[in-house]
């Protein structure tokens, strides 16, 4: 009976250790790099010194969450490679998308206005790390628009 609880225990113990290191790359807490190079969370920063034109641009960006392809519109101002003003809109998403999408305007901008767009890539904004992927998509786009 002794071996028969300890075994139980160890495998309980396993368990819970491996629940909590697949958790741990999870985490939902946004934080915009202090160089300005980005933000850390799950974005990977690229670098580059190519020039992009000056001007607004305006892109979709699609991602896959659990309810199906959502859809966001970024909008963005660009002076000098700096993000001047930003602006991220839902276009198409389910009620629990939506919810994490007005999460994620209501910090974005603080994430990108005065960021150089060649290391801009945005992880985790306001605990919304899925709508970072529609992010990304519609800044690619934006970036092959400024280039043209």
């Amino acid at each position: 009976m002794t071996n028969l609880l300890r075994t139980k225990t160890a495998i309980a113990a396993f368990a819970g250790l491996s629940v909590v290191g697949a958790l741990a790359g999870c985490s939902a807490t946004p934080v915009a790099s202090a160089d300005g190079s980005g933000t850390s969370g799950g974005g990977a920063t690229t670098t580059s010194n190519k020039s992009y034109k000056d001007g607004s641009y305006t892109e979709a960006g699609t991602y896959v969450s659990p309810g199906g392809t959502e859809q966001i519109s970024v909008s963005l101002t660009l002076a000098s490679n700096k993000i001047t003003a930003m602006k991220v809109i839902t276009v198409k998403a389910d009620p629990t998308a939506t919810g994490y999408e007005q999460l994620f305007e209501g910090g974005i901008s603080a994430a990108t206005v005065g960021k150089n767009i060649n290391t801009l890539n945005i992880g985790v904004v306001a605990g919304s790390s899925l709508t970072s992927m529609g992010f990304n998509r519609a800044l690619a786009a934006i970036k092959a628009d400024a280039s043209r």
